[in-house]
């Protein structure tokens, strides 16, 4: 049985459903790893000061807001319907829907005002209290908003409301209730959120770093390939990368090119490079990055977060800092390194990155 450490920060994810799932997987992508016991909603993290806790999402913010928890996962939604003070620390790309107004199809409602001072149902009253709220006090009326919990879709056609304001995801549910969106309250997805007076901002912080390069890991892709001096500069513009490609020069005149690409726009890239000249294009998954280069211009310090994973390991590059005269060398090694043990180093490269002039005040970003 799991035992909370009280000096443990607390990290509240939903206990089931869609949400969970994904939620779980993202966790996993970012090096959080745990084992949660059948039937228990504790789980005590390997490698970090952290215990999982697993609550209804419907409830995380509360938790958060109120202390109990430090850290926590839901929907924009469900913050903004509790109206409690969190931090939102970073939106996570997945749970998209909207929180619309739906009115029988029958009832041919085009307009919002021909809704006010009807009868409204819903599971976010607040929300639709504040947005009936104008529409109310232009047309002199009082919209009447009546809270269910669920099966929202079901009130016009039993006859207990004029209207609905539920979330809309593909729009099947409300399709098959016969309903169609007249008006959208708010868009919505899935956001991790701290308290603000929470004591482990350390973790909070690594865990948005680890949770930004599992994300951005899932959105690009490293293409690497061969071509010759003639064929460089048109392939090399297929393949700009996000700051630049990284460029070896082979033992026969050739050069080696290897390259971030949206894996969005993958298929069309490898037909473009082929088009181009280039050789033996392979195409890399990366399991996790760190992708930003941050560099603090006043004290001269680097904080970089470097590309790595299982695929890619310890990717680093000479660049010169704007008050430096001399570049500042962070290593390469293996600067493709398909291997988890360092046994083989396939290339050394150095590449000199220089941001755009700033003013010594600002913290510029690099991206490789």
């Amino acid at each position: 049985m799991a035992t909370h450490n009280p000096d443990h920060c607390l990290f509240a994810v939903p206990k089931k459903g869609r949400l969970y799932e994904k939620v779980t997987a993202m966790l996993k992508g970012a090096g959080v790893e745990y084992h949660r016991e059948p039937r228990l909603d504790i789980a005590i993290c390997k490698d970090l000061e952290m215990t999982m806790v697993f609550l209804p999402a419907s409830d995380i913010s509360k938790y958060v807001a109120a202390g109990n928890v430090d850290i926590g996962v839901t929907g924009i939604d469900i913050v903004e319907e509790s109206g409690l003070e969190v931090e939102r620390v970073m939106d996570l790309g997945f749970g998209k829907c909207r929180l619309c107004v739906q009115a029988p199809v029958a009832s041919k409602i085009t307009d919002m005002k021909s809704l006010a001072g009807k009868r409204i149902v819903t599971s976010f009253p607040s929300l639709t209290k504040k947005f009936f709220d104008p529409l109310d006090k232009e047309m002199g009326v009082t919209t009447s908003i009546r809270f269910i919990s669920g099966s929202v879709e079901a009130a016009c056609g039993l006859g207990l409301a004029d209207a609905v304001v539920d979330l809309v995801e593909t729009g099947t549910t409300m399709r098959a209730a016969g309903l169609e969106v007249v008006g959208t309250v708010l868009h919505t997805e899935s956001v991790l959120i701290t308290n603000p007076n929470t004591q482990h901002k350390k973790i909070v912080n690594l865990l948005k770093h680890r949770i930004e390069g599992y994300i951005t890991s899932k959105k690009f892709v490293m293409v690497s390939y061969n071509c010759s001096k003639e064929e460089l500069e048109a392939v090399t513009k297929i393949t700009p990368g996000k700051r630049s490609p990284t460029i070896t020069q082979l033992t026969d005149g050739g050069h080696a090119v290897s390259s971030l690409v949206k894996k969005s726009d993958i298929v069309k890239v490898m037909d473009d490079l082929h088009g181009a000249g280039a050789r033996d294009i392979l195409v890399f998954e990366l399991s996790n990055s760190r992708i930003l280069f941050h560099m603090n211009i006043n004290d001269g310090p680097i904080i970089y977060h470097l590309l790595h994973g299982r695929a890619l390991h310890e990717a680093a590059h000479v660049f010169t800092p704007m008050n430096e005269c001399a570049p500042m060398l962070i290593s390469f090694l293996q600067s493709l390194g398909i291997t988890e043990h360092n046994e083989t180093i396939l290339c050394t490269c150095q590449c000199n990155i220089h941001p755009s002039p700033v003013s010594k005040e600002s913290y510029p970003t690099m991206m490789i």
